[in-house]
Parts: structure tokens; sequence; C-alpha cells
């Protein structure tokens, strides 16, 4: 197979925005790629992790990457504004609260319809498990299906609609832990996790630059850029061992004896979008067998229910260290 035998342009951009955040987030190249790869697989992303480890700032580099982020037009999307929007989740928020609301208007004499911030394109969902039920089910359908229901009315949102949800995995009085239906919409579920002693120092000493988002970074993607990128991640060739591999994968998670519920079909389905939308992202147009190994854990272990903690440490790792045995055997790679 030749290799970047699909529009090698979209290398090059992709690589520009990985440059483009890590501006902004030092020394965390994998999981900005996992951002990346979630985004190109017209999935959503959940960060899960401590306070100040740099969340808010993944979301509003990778606007500012896209056509200027903050509602700002781009001529050559024909004037189309590629928009930000912030939502913190707080106990009191209301679903109206996003999905906006009808209000009278004097001039027309009737009720009309205002549109809340997930009528957007990248939407970040601040301390999400902060909300109630109620409200974090108003996501469901849009993150699904791309669309909102209103009454008898359905509003369909922009086909590049990202949400980068982040939620705190301490404190947890006063939260609701997201149900499994609301997991199940993440594509992946990442940590950022602490930066290197090194890391740590450059951030220090340009922490002004680095609060200073639109100042230190600018666009280097256009909307149609996005879509573009993401309509040619679903061309990336996936050998069908690898797509057997998948299938073992979450079979596994299923048979396995301390999983106590398993990966769904639909699980598969988005295991195997992430794993073409990641080949792209490592400038690849074709899936290798590592890739089921990086991606598992952050697409895979949110989805299963353990019987108990130690399994959910070690039960996936289990399952795919005998699926990777088969593949290594089979050396897809050379084929």
């Amino acid at each position: 197979m030749e290799v970047n035998s699909i529009a090698p342009a979209h290398y090059q951009k992709i690589q520009s925005l990985n440059d483009n955040i890590g501006k902004i987030i030092k020394g965390k190249r994998l999981e900005v790629s996992f951002v990346i790869t979630a985004l190109l697989a017209k999935g959503h992303i959940l960060l899960e992790d401590n306070p100040g480890m740099g969340k808010t700032q993944m979301a509003k580099a990778l606007a500012h990457s896209i056509a200027g982020g903050l509602g700002e037009a781009n001529p050559a999307d024909g004037g189309r504004h590629v928009t930000f929007k912030r939502i913190q989740f707080t106990p009191d928020l209301l679903p109206m609260d996003l999905i906006g609301s009808h209000i009278f208007d004097e001039s027309k004499k009737d009720f009309v319809f205002r549109k809340g911030p997930l009528f957007t394109n990248v939407l970040l969902a601040d301390e999400i498990n902060r909300a109630s039920p109620k409200v974090q089910s108003a996501l469901l359908e849009c993150m699904a299906e791309n669309q909102i229901s209103i009454g008898d009315h359905t509003h369909q949102l922009d086909r590049f609609f990202f949400t980068i949800a982040t939620q705190n995995p301490i404190e947890m009085e006063g939260t609701y832990p997201l149900p499994a239906a609301q997991l199940d919409r993440f594509f992946m579920k990442i940590s950022f996790g602490y930066v290197t002693e090194e890391d740590e120092m450059n951030i220090l000493e340009n922490y002004v630059s680095i609060n200073k988002i639109n100042e230190t970074i600018g666009q280097v993607l256009s909307y149609q850029d996005v879509i573009g990128m993401q309509n040619e991640s679903e061309s990336v060739y996936v050998h069908p061992e690898i797509i057997r591999g998948v299938k073992n994968v979450i079979w596994g998670t299923r048979r396995h004896p301390e999983i106590q519920l398993g990966a769904s079909t639909r699980a598969g389905i988005i295991f195997l979008k992430c794993l073409r939308a990641f080949a792209l992202v490592n400038q690849r147009n074709y899936v290798v067998e590592d890739d089921i190994k990086n991606l598992a854990h952050v697409v895979l272990h949110h989805r299963l229910i353990f019987k108990n903690r130690e399994a959910s440490r070690i039960a996936l790792g289990q399952v795919l260290e005998r699926e990777m045995d088969r593949l290594v055997k089979l050396k897809i790679g050379a084929q």
C-alpha cells in the first residue's frame, strides 16, 4: 500500500493544528492528538482531571485554531462563522439555559425562539457532572443525532459540532455522576495528568503568553478544512483482520469474568471511527495494530462496568493483550 496516498495536504494541516495547540498545552502531545482524533471522528470527548490541568485552555486553543475561533468570519468559507461557546455547569442550571427558550417579540406579536449556547461549533461543557441529570440529558440528543427537539420542532445543528466536556475526579459532593447513556456519547475519555518538571518550568516562565490565547495562536484551519478531514478519515483503510480484532476485543469485554457489562456494538463502531481518525492524525492512510493498543482504553474503558476497582485497572488490559498477541503474529503491517 502506498503511504500518504490520500489528501497529503491534510497531513500538513493536522501537523499545524498540533503545533498550534502545543503553544498553549505543553508536554501533552499524545493527549492533544486524542482530542484531534475525536474531532476528526465526528465525535465528542470527556476530559476528567484535577482543576488547573489545562482542560479549558485546550478547548479555547482548539477553537482559536479553526477560523479564528470566537465567531470570526473566514472569507474562504463564504463568511461562515466558526463559534466557540462555554457553559459552566452548576446545580441550578436549567435545560433551557442550554437549548434556548421562546420569548415574546413585541414587533411580531408572537413568541420567537432564541437559540441557546448549544447552537455552536465547539462547545466546552465545563464541570458537566455538577449539573442535574435533567440538564445533562439535554445534551444527549444533540451529541447523538446533531439535532435539538423543542416541542413539535426539530432544529438541526451544524454538521461541525464538537463537544469537549470536563469533570473533576475530586470534590464529589454536590455532583451527579454521568449515566451510562451519557458516557456512551463521548467517543473518548482522557486525563491530562501532571506535566514533567521541564514542561512545568516552561509553563511558569511563559504563563503570560499562554493565557493570552487570542494573541499567542492564530488560525491554521478553516471550517471546510475540518469538514474535509472528517470526510477523509472515513476513507482510511482498515485491514479485515484489524476489524476482526476490534470485534474480538468487544466480545472479550463481554466474556471477561470481572466485567459486569461489556462494550456494545455501537462501541465497536466508534472504536473503528477513532482508529481511522487516529491513523490520519499520525499521517497514515491505513490503521496498524498498535492503533488498537493506543486507543482501546480511552475509547472503551468508560463504557464498561466492572465488578470492583481492581478489575477496572486490569480487566480490559487482559482482553487487549490476548488480541494483540494474535494480531502481531499475523504481521498485518507487512501486508
